[in-house]
């Protein structure tokens, strides 16, 4: 199972622990070239301050990712990381896995194109499978820019523990960021969604459930006689068929091995196969 890391106070990361949703307020220079330059020198100093800010973790940009000194600084401060991998190749994700395990070991990884707007054919969710291989004692999430909400839906369903999606209050503003953002009632919408997929998930093991035994007795079906079986008969299979019967009887998947078997008592056609019927019912014919 994944690493569990807590994220926020109180909020677990990984493992069978509901996908933490975040919602990311994205370029908000406006497309104007001072406030961003403005914005990249106070950026030199974002490590420091938001440590003294107590913020609960790191997000590592796409752009930082393979800025290893960063990365270094970074995770010496112990809060924990999540790191972006946009524009970035396998061989520089396990590099920054390699420099930041052992520094510190509450970190996630979120598949990410930079591209805005992300086409379809560009998102690459296969990519989260490859994560959870080849760092399987990490949380592996996904940060997306595409526009709607299903591919990010897709990415919790194939096992993403991280979300992380832009969100703008209107898509029509200046900036290549905006028109691939969500606004709020898709935010909203997008964790609604989330959270029936999860639900959705459930569990690997097949099995009968309760709220299918209506149907099963509705529909199920039974071994039937296909002709008229005569008492001490050895079963082949010539002589049984499957249908709806009453009363339930022997289940189809058995009909194998009630070959080679002896009937105790006359059966009618159509009358169902019924366990106390067969002798050593249950038991295969050694061939």
């Amino acid at each position: 199972m994944p690493l569990e890391l807590e994220l926020c106070p109180g909020r677990w990361v990984g493992g069978q622990h509901p996908c933490f949703i975040i919602a990311e307020i994205g370029q908000n220079h406006q497309g104007d070239l001072d406030v961003a330059k403005r914005m990249i020198r106070t950026a030199k100093m974002a490590v420091e301050f938001l440590h003294e800010l107590n913020v609960p973790f790191f997000k590592v940009g796409s752009g930082d990712t393979n800025n290893f000194p960063y990365l270094e600084k970074t995770a010496k401060k112990g809060r924990p990381m999540v790191i972006s991998s946009g524009m970035q190749s396998m061989d520089t994700m396990k590099q920054v896995y390699k420099i930041v395990k052992p520094l510190n070991p509450n970190f996630c990884f979120l598949q990410c194109t930079s591209a805005y707007p992300l086409q379809p054919e560009d998102v690459n969710l296969r990519v989260i499978s490859e994560y959870q291989k080849l760092f399987p004692d990490i949380p592996i999430g996904y940060s997306g820019h595409e526009t709607g909400i299903a591919i990010s839906v897709a990415a919790v369903a194939l096992g993403a523990k991280v979300l992380e999606r832009h969100i703008t209050l209107d898509k029509t503003w200046k900036g290549s960021d905006h028109s691939a953002s969500l606004e709020p009632e898709e935010l909203a919408e997008l964790v609604r969604s989330v959270r029936l997929v999860e639900k959705a998930m459930g569990s690997p093991t097949k099995q009968l459930l309760p709220c299918e035994v209506a149907c099963n007795e509705k529909l199920g079906k039974s071994v039937v006689a296909k002709v008229k079986i005569p008492e001490g008969t050895i079963l082949t299979l010539d002589m049984l068929t499957v249908k709806v019967g009453e009363p339930k009887g022997c289940p189809p998947e058995e009909i194998f091995n009630l070959v080679g078997k002896k009937v105790l008592v006359t059966v009618e056609e159509d009358d169902t196969i019924m366990e106390e019927l067969v002798e050593n019912h249950g038991k295969k014919i050694k061939s």
